[in-house]
């Protein structure tokens, strides 16, 4: 729980002085012997810790899963594996998993989708880093509108949508090849442009570096670049600037 819920509960009379004390008096990590859980992380930054899979020992998963679902009622992992779907889905049952983003998750009923972000693809193969973004600002409570297959080889199918794209709070751009989605969308929109290369591309696309250098060397205004195929720093930041833009 963060500390605005936990004070309203006092408020209503759903917990006590007590019970909410104990909570503050907790320690602001859970020791594990091979991880720190920040338990508090949504207390001082407004989202809860999110487990990167890919790596983790069966076990580790398990337990992390376990004890990030137990304190916040939901979880998010991102690069899991369908193996280690299968792992948690024996014990928790209700766990979801895309196998195109690679997204495992429990997600809290009934969660209300605020704002606008726009999350658009140069390509269909920039999916998954683009799903990857949509989804985790999806978790987080942001209404997205997908806009995908939209690159520069055929520009009239991103005037096409240029409406929707325009609303929007915060625009995500996911391209690999050369990386020229988000100079084109950063000149035509007045809301901060997140460019994502991706590892798509030939020989010389280098797994992303050329489509990286032509992000972060863009001469459009408003255009801020993460790493290559990080669609989860896409989808956070999209999320920071999407709240206060709403707010």
């Amino acid at each position: 729980m963060e500390t605005r819920e936990i004070l309203q509960k006092v408020k209503s009379g759903e917990i006590t002085l007590e019970e909410a004390e104990q909570f503050f008096r907790r320690e602001p990590f859970q020791e594990m012997g091979y991880a720190k859980l920040d338990m508090h992380r949504e207390v001082r930054s407004g989202f809860p810790e999110v487990i990167f899979c890919s790596g983790k020992a069966d076990e580790h998963l398990l337990q992390i899963f376990g004890k990030l679902y137990e304190e916040n009622g939901e979880v998010f992992g991102t690069r899991a594996s369908r193996e280690q779907y299968e792992l948690l889905k024996n014990v928790y049952p209700q766990v979801q998993y895309d196998s195109i983003s690679h997204i495992i998750k429990v997600e809290k009923p009934g969660k209300k989708l605020q704002g606008l972000i726009a999350v658009c693809t140069a390509g269909t193969a920039d999916i998954p880093v683009a799903e990857e973004a949509a989804q985790t600002a999806e978790y987080f409570g942001s209404y997205v509108e997908r806009v995908f297959d939209v690159g520069v080889s055929g520009i009239h199918r991103l005037l096409s949508r240029l409406e929707v794209i325009q609303k929007a709070n915060c625009i995500v751009a996911v391209a690999g090849m050369e990386g020229a989605l988000a100079s084109v969308l950063g000149g035509l929109v007045d809301k901060p442009v997140i460019a994502v290369p991706t590892s798509v591309g030939y020989g010389a696309s280098f797994r992303g570096l050329s489509a990286l250098l032509t992000m972060i060397n863009s001469c459009a205004n408003g255009v801020a670049t993460v790493n290559i195929d990080n669609g989860y720093g896409a989808g956070y930041l999209a999320t920071q600037i999407n709240r206060m833009a709403k707010g």
